[in-house]
């Protein structure tokens, strides 16, 4: 299951700035508002937050994932995805991330994140990436300093990124492109 602002989505609910989006046990929903694309998965709660400019703009300024997993991607935009327990300004990027109350996991899987520990002004970190580089946690309760962990690389998946990066017109940039590949190649 799967509801926008309280209401059961159907494939002609339109999610724009301002929503909030949540999914039932064992669900999710796949969408997109302007050049973002998204995948939120089972027991998720997401607030879209709007550019304050327009009231039916379809610009992010922002994201809060209260609970849950998120995949989205973007380019050429800035915004801020806001969890319990961590801070992270999007630069144009491919990113999952999962919320609980105690940390917040995050792969930068491409592009430039800047990720700060929400009760520790000294955990801070810019990741760039190319290629799910550096996942990390961001932890509620550290050592001052010490919010930020590095972490596995979890629960997505590469074509998840080429699914949601096709609903906007794009390719991830970790796609080989058409005769650029030069390795070994089997002839079946």
């Amino acid at each position: 299951t799967a509801s926008v602002n309280g209401a059961a989505a159907t494939l002609k609910t339109l999610v724009r700035p301002g929503d909030t989006v949540q999914t039932g046990k064992d669900s999710e929903i796949v969408f997109v508002v302007g050049g973002h694309s998204m995948i939120l998965r089972g027991e998720s709660q997401l607030m879209i937050e709007g550019e304050k400019k327009e009231a039916a703009s379809f610009l992010i300024a922002g994201l809060r994932l209260l609970t849950g997993k998120l995949l989205s991607v973007s380019r050429n935009s800035r915004m801020r995805v806001i969890t319990p327990t961590a801070t992270i300004g999007i630069r144009g990027t491919g990113w999952y991330a999962e919320s609980h109350p105690e940390q917040t996991y995050f792969c930068t899987c491409y592009g430039t994140a800047d990720i700060a520990a929400s009760n520790d002004p000294g955990s801070r970190e810019t990741v760039v990436a190319k290629f799910h580089d550096r996942p990390l946690y961001i932890l509620s309760k550290s050592a001052t300093g010490a919010a930020i962990r590095n972490a596995p690389f979890i629960n997505h998946t590469d074509q998840e990124l080429m699914l949601i990066e096709t609903l906007v017109g794009r390719t991830p940039p970790f796609v080989f492109p058409k005769g650029d590949y030069t390795g070994p190649r089997r002839d079946y």
